[in-house]
């Protein structure tokens, strides 16, 4: 299997990064960002992009991949809609968009968030809520998944400080919070998991939300 991970400098994609790397089925990785991980192995193969709106410049980087993890997200604090809508619904999209072209039966994951809801009086909720819809529609094999609380593990860290300081405070009852309430915690690695079962095999519903990715 091959694997495409957009975004993985973040924190999310930090984490499929990694599990993508341990799996012995996934035979080439490639990471697609604006900035180098860091990240050295035989299997990893690394490609730059400025502009995630126009994915010409690395189009022919892009066939043959089973999968794609997009995984590239920020914050809405602060941020107007317009801002938002062009980094959370037009990138994706035209990653979507590209994948339907070279290969329409890619499974394609789009890391969405809990609560997400096209509907939404919250303007992230809403935006993320049409890419979900929009992404689905145009390929066969795409998934939504939505998790609630991201407990970063295996080194993987933030690039916002003060997430790290929250995270770093709560990391001793996470084990906890997973027995008691599975549907709004998980953590970097089963995230990770959870997108290379969905290329493996597949989950019944489009919407994966929190509580699936165990």
């Amino acid at each position: 299997m091959k694997v495409v991970v957009f975004g993985a400098t973040g924190m999310v994609g930090q984490g499929a990064l990694r599990e993508s790397l341990l799996a012995p089925d996934v035979e080439q990785v490639l990471a697609v960002g604006r900035t180098p991980t860091g990240v050295s192995h035989p299997r990893l193969r690394e490609v730059s992009l400025k502009d995630f709106a126009d994915l010409t410049p690395i189009k022919e980087e892009l066939r043959g991949f089973d999968a794609c993890f997009y995984c590239l997200g920020v914050s809405s604090v602060g941020m107007d809609e317009a801002t938002y809508t062009r980094i959370s619904y037009d990138y994706p999209m035209a990653a979507a968009r590209t994948f339907a072209e070279l290969n329409p039966q890619t499974t394609f994951v789009y890391v969405s968030g809990a609560s997400t809801n096209p509907n939404s009086r919250q303007m992230w909720a809403r935006v993320k809520g049409r890419a979900e819809l929009d992404i689905i529609e145009l390929l066969p094999n795409a998934y939504a998944f939505r998790p609630g609380m991201i407990q970063p593990t295996h080194g993987v860290r933030s690039k916002t400080n003060w997430y790290n300081a929250v995270y770093t405070a709560v990391a001793p009852v996470v084990p906890l919070l997973e027995r008691i309430a599975p549907r709004y915690v998980t953590t970097t690695d089963k995230l990770g998991q959870a997108m290379l079962r969905a290329a493996r095999v597949g989950y019944a519903n489009h919407i994966v939300e929190n509580a699936d990715f165990r």
